[in-house]
């Protein structure tokens, strides 16, 4: 462990938490961590040590130059702390970086470790995944824990997942076994255009947490981001009639789904949510010295060669639709992404996108998981791998 600062004292804290890689389809939860951590202006205080849970040939640091001074970004987890004011003042431990390498144990229990020390009342970990969901409706959102009680009391779904995990199902596990409260948001990022960023994933996860948390978060541009979004994705499929094509049938696929419902339970949520915004004041933020933005690889300033780099970034460019094979279905777990029923709760995605041709074919209902898993990220094959799940890391603990 590096220690950038002292650790403060915290009033009723939260720790939110979202890796990059396996667990972080289009850099949904990453980004919606770091907007927390730029809005509030973040104080590092915290960072793993790289040496120990990272494979730098897999996840490698970075050179850049600082007024003509080569400085090294390895690449890490880092802990950031920020207070939220109004009537009841709270304080949220934010927990931002990338999948480690291996020793997943071993990294669990030292961020458990800060959160005994802290106070930490509840454990929120943010996560992505690819599946079957159309760009043009709301991002599907599901809460998942594997505390029955905790089920209850916050209207979380109970998971049964078996399969294949990542850092977000260890770490919840973790909590689990802990006793620490403990909750895992997934998104489902549509498969046929998974490139990052994807403001409107991103947005949908910050919604979820501020009803989960009752807290009002400063959206700052991510409303007129995600708009843009959608509006660069819908210009694409409509260049491209089998993409046109596929993008309808999975609407079709989804309204009929949630036509029963009528959806009464979200329109209540928008609307509580409209009221809190209308009459509930703005949080206010402490001054840190913390840098914010930018990737998860950024350092805080305690160290020359933890150094951030932040990045400015602007308006999202718009995505490519890159049309799939419609992602396999398998169960829940605490952690892991909920399964695909008949709603909107797609199954964590284990195929790269695609073609046109093999999207038609998914939407004809001949679309079939190729069984190679990715991070959920497209193209990007810089992240952590599978190979390092912690079936093979119990022996490096």
């Amino acid at each position: 462990m590096i220690e950038l600062e002292g650790v403060p004292e915290l009033i009723d804290p939260v720790m939110v938490a979202a890796f990059e890689g396996w667990n972080d389809a289009g850099d949904a939860a990453s980004t919606a961590v770091a907007h927390l951590d730029k809005e509030w202006k973040g104080e590092v205080f915290a960072a793993l040590d790289a040496e120990d849970y990272y494979d730098f040939q897999v996840n490698r640091p970075t050179v850049w130059l600082d007024g003509g001074v080569r400085k090294i970004t390895w690449p890490t987890t880092r802990l950031s702390v920020v207070r939220v004011g109004g009537d009841k003042p709270r304080d949220l431990v934010l927990v931002r970086g990338i999948e480690p390498s291996m020793r997943w144990r071993s990294f669990c229990n030292e961020l458990l470790g800060f959160a005994h020390e802290l106070g930490v009342e509840l454990v929120v970990i943010m996560g992505a995944l690819l599946g079957d969901t159309p760009h043009t409706r709301p991002v599907p959102v599901s809460g998942v824990t594997s505390d029955p009680d905790l089920a209850r009391t916050m209207d979380l779904e109970e998971t049964k997942y078996e399969g294949p995990t990542g850092i977000v199902g260890i770490l919840q596990e973790a909590c689990t076994h802990a006793g620490v409260p403990a909750v895992s948001l997934w998104a489902a990022v549509p498969h046929y255009v998974s490139q990052p960023p994807n403001p409107k994933a991103t947005l949908a996860l910050l919604n979820r947490l501020e009803d989960l948390i009752d807290l009002r978060i400063p959206l700052g541009e991510l409303t007129e981001d995600a708009r843009a979004w959608q509006l660069g994705v819908d210009q694409l499929a409509a260049e491209d009639s089998e993409v046109a094509e596929y993008v309808q049938s999975l609407e079709e696929a989804r309204d009929t789904a949630e036509l029963p419902e009528a959806s009464g339970e979200a329109i209540a949520r928008e609307f509580e949510r409209y009221l809190r915004r209308r009459d509930g004041g703005g949080p206010g933020p402490v001054a840190g010295t913390g840098q914010v933005g930018g990737h998860a690889t950024d350092g805080g300033d305690g160290a020359a060669y933890l150094r951030d780099t932040p990045s400015e970034r602007t308006r999202p460019p718009k995505p490519q639709p890159r049309p799939g094979p419609e992602p396999a279905s398998t169960g829940s777990a605490a952690g892991d992404p909920p399964a695909a029923d008949a709603k909107d709760e797609p199954a964590e995605s284990s195929q790269e996108p695609g073609t046109a041709e093999s999207a038609k074919s998914a939407a004809s209902g001949g679309g079939t998981a190729d069984g190679e898993e990715n991070d959920g990220r497209g193209d990007r094959t810089d992240g952590a791998k599978e190979d390092d799940s912690p079936s093979e890391d119990s022996s490096e603990d």
